[in-house]
C-alpha cells in the first residue's frame, strides 16, 4: 500500500467520522440524535458534557481533515508526476516505445 493510498484511506474514514458526529448532534429540530440513540449517549455523560464531547470530536475531527487534505496535496501530490510517468510506461507497447504526447496545435492563419 502506498503512502498516497494510506492517507487517502485516513481521509475518508475522518470524512465519515466528521458526518457521523455532526449528525449525533441535537439540532433545532432534534437532529438523527434521538433516531439513533442519541439519547442514551445523553443518559449516559449527561446532556451538556455530551454536547462538549460532540463539539469538541467535531472541532478535532474537521481539523484533522483539513490538515491532512492540505498535507496530502503540498507533500504527497508532487509524486503524482512520477507516479503518471510509470503509468504511462507501464502502459507503453512491448516495444518500450513511448506512446506520443499530444502537441497542443496552433491554428493556421485563414487565407481569404
Amino acid at each position: 500500500m502506498g503512502l498516497y493510498t494510506f492517507f487517502m484511506f485516513v481521509e475518508v474514514v475522518i470524512s465519515i467520522l466528521l458526518i457521523v458526529v455532526v449528525l449525533m448532534q441535537a439540532s433545532k429540530g432534534g437532529g438523527l440524535a434521538g433516531s439513533f440513540g442519541g439519547a442514551n449517549i445523553g443518559a449516559v455523560f449527561g446532556v451538556r458534557r455530551t454536547s462538549d464531547f460532540l463539539s469538541k470530536t467535531t472541532t478535532f475531527l474537521a481539523t484533522t481533515f483539513l490538515i491532512l487534505a492540505l498535507f496530502i496535496n503540498l507533500v504527497v501530490l508532487p509524486r503524482g508526476e512520477q507516479v503518471q510517468q510509470s503509468v504511462i510506461q507501464s502502459q507503453a507497447p512491448a516495444t518500450g516505445v513511448l506512446p506520443p504526447t499530444a502537441q497542443p496545435v496552433s491554428p493556421q492563419p485563414q487565407q481569404p
